[in-house]
């Protein structure tokens, strides 16, 4: 028996989640359906992949069977479409950020388990092969006493990219560079140092034409003592430069760049090992775009999560962790002031989301 997907907004990132559903790489699974409100990209996605579009979830719900339904909207749309699937009885996988509040996120993880279906958040980039390795030298103790770790995202993003659509810089369905751009990084910043403690930031709106920031950078303190760095831009000029990450400890020091969190540029422990030299030389190539490799791995996962019921890494709250972070940030941007994590999770000087 198949599993059968449907896909749920037909914009800029679907290309990617379409091309491999329908890459013929899993025999147990099939794609049954796209939708959006477009009529145009609906068109253009169904006649690309050769399968029947919709205008209105409602009737996609009605008219197909499908377990697992992909939310590739805008931000400010996952969690009415999320919540949508969930009681239909569907599967969700939604693409980064989760949702645009914390209290959304935590009310589709609870209606999820109400429902007995399953929510995972797309979060590719630790599936790519260089964080992979960060990850098992870090479990492996190799960093010691962990120091500092930073993320960098250098994206650029011109008024031609905030012109596509409306929406995209706005507080209600989008947010900045922050939400948007470096959700995935701060995601891996987190599940590399571990739980934040505190955290104090600053943005700009520097060049582009949005309600939003297009850069910002905030000092972190994480519960085990260590520090760290956050700063993201889409004003970046004039193409993208780096997205990376970097873990410094008393045991050695890695840092992972690229533009997509895929080429490492530094690997180097005080207790060398012999396969040092083999991990340093054997990722070196930046992927074709800045959605990097980890697409593959990642629905892979979540297929065989489904299929033989077991759990799954970026299930259920582990989508709100990062939310909750960014929520922080921006408490702090406009507070001026920094914020402890664990004192609240109300953050009301936080604009995303708000409508």
């Amino acid at each position: 028996m198949k599993l059968k997907f449907a896909i749920i907004g037909c914009g800029r990132i679907s290309k990617r989640h379409l091309q491999i559903l329908t890459s013929g790489q899993w025999p147990n699974i099939e794609l049954v359906s796209v939708v959006d409100i477009d009529k145009t990209k609906a068109e253009e996605a169904s006649n690309d992949f050769n399968i029947p579009f919709f205008l209105n979830i409602d009737n996609m719900i009605s008219s197909v069977g499908f377990d697992v339904g992909v939310v590739l909207t805008e931000s400010g749309k996952h969690f009415e479409v999320a919540m949508q699937l969930i009681e239909s009885g569907k599967h969700v996988i939604i693409e980064k950020p989760m949702c645009l509040r914390i209290e959304e996120g935590e009310k589709l993880v609870k209606t999820a388990k109400n429902h007995g279906v399953r929510i995972f958040t797309v979060k590719q980039n630790r599936y790519n092969k260089p964080v992979i390795k960060l990850k098992e030298a870090l479990d492996q103790g190799r960093f010691g006493k962990l120091v500092i770790g930073t993320i960098r995202v250098r994206w650029s993003r011109n008024e031609t990219y905030y012109g596509l659509a409306n929406w995209r810089g706005t507080w209600a369905m989008d947010g900045g560079a922050l939400t948007n751009q470096a959700s995935h990084h701060i995601d891996l910043l987190e599940y590399m140092m571990g739980p934040v403690k505190s955290i104090c930031a600053k943005s700009i709106t520097a060049l582009a034409p949005i309600e939003a920031e297009d850069t910002v950078v905030a000092s972190v303190e994480f519960e085990n003592g260590a520090l760290g760095t956050i700063e993201a831009t889409t004003a970046t000029r004039p193409k993208d430069l780096e997205g990376s990450i970097s873990v410094l400890g008393s045991g050695g020091s890695v840092e992972i760049s690229g533009f997509a969190v895929n080429k490492i540029k530094h690997w180097e422990f005080c207790q060398g090992s012999q396969d040092d030299q083999l991990v340093s030389d054997s990722f070196s190539e930046n992927p074709p775009s800045v959605y990097g490799y980890g697409h593959n791995a990642f629905y892979k996962s979540v297929i065989d999560s489904i299929v033989l019921d077991k759990p799954h890494p970026l299930e259920g709250d582990e989508g709100v962790k990062s939310l909750r972070l960014i929520h922080a940030i921006y408490e702090s941007i406009n507070t001026s002031a920094p914020v402890n994590i664990k004192s609240t999770n109300k953050y009301k000087n936080s604009k995303l989301g708000l409508r």
